[in-house]
């Protein structure tokens, strides 16, 4: 396995891991993060459009089921990364002599990450609570410019 060397040839003998190749996988799964947010920053700005443009409500709702998905993404991943660290500390405190399977302890602490999700963990999403709002937001300015040309008022307070 890339990454993993031993001090002596024998079999169960001590060892050493090297996790540059871990750390480094895992800047790379951070650098991702940034991809989710400009994701969610594009969801964002296309729901808005469509309801300054008064697009179809279907197509709002897909906006929100992108914008849930990109905070489902973040989510996990936090907790693949969380699990990955959390793992490479505890190899690292423990010193073992025997070198554990790396692979089985991140998995057995992403899906314990995992398992404690609810479907409504994913509206703490930052991004996600503050699209929810401005979209509310935006939606009764909407209503209440179209209520005023309606009325054929100059009426500029809601």
């Amino acid at each position: 396995m890339p990454g993993r060397s031993t001090s002596s040839s024998g079999s169960g003998s001590a060892g050493f891991i090297s996790f540059s190749g871990v750390e480094s996988a895992l800047s790379s799964l951070k650098n991702f993060q940034a991809c989710i947010s400009s994701g969610m920053d594009t969801a964002f700005s296309v729901a808005l459009d469509l309801v300054e443009t008064q697009t179809e409500v279907s197509s709002e709702y897909s906006m929100d089921k992108a914008m849930v998905e990109f905070a489902m993404m973040d989510r996990e991943l936090n907790h693949y990364l969380k699990a990955v660290q959390s793992t490479i500390n505890h190899v690292k405190e423990e010193r073992s002599e025997k070198i554990p399977d790396l692979k089985l302890l991140v998995e057995k602490k992403f899906l314990a990450l995992q398992n404690k999700n609810s479907d409504a963990d994913f509206q703490n999403n930052e991004k996600f609570v503050q699209f929810k709002q401005q979209l509310k937001e935006l939606k009764k300015q909407c209503q209440c410019r179209d209520r005023d040309s309606l009325d054929r008022t100059e009426k500029t307070d809601c």
